[in-house]
């Protein structure tokens, strides 16, 4: 699976069919992820929002992240997280 997800995650639906794929990629690769285990991958995916997700959205998309999130920002930071330091 690339870094990023497709041009947009549009719904709640298209947000879980990723993250399906996400953990499918998990169960057949995850010892390659810098993060493979629970715990670092949560450290990860805070420290990534904190360093630069907001900032990051808008440099990539070209947009502020509105206030109420983006399902294609939470597909990046989920992805992110698998390999972020």
């Amino acid at each position: 699976m690339p870094l990023a997800p497709k041009p947009t995650i549009p719904s709640p639906e298209a947000f879980a069919v990723f993250l399906a794929q996400l953990t499918q990629e998990c169960h057949q690769r995850g010892e390659e992820w810098e993060n493979p285990t629970l715990a670092q991958f949560l450290e990860a995916l805070t420290a990534w929002v904190e360093d630069t997700g907001p900032a990051w959205y808008e440099r990539h998309q070209g947009e502020a992240l509105p206030a109420e999130g983006n399902w294609t920002y939470f597909a990046h930071a989920l992805r992110t997280a698998t390999m972020y330091e």
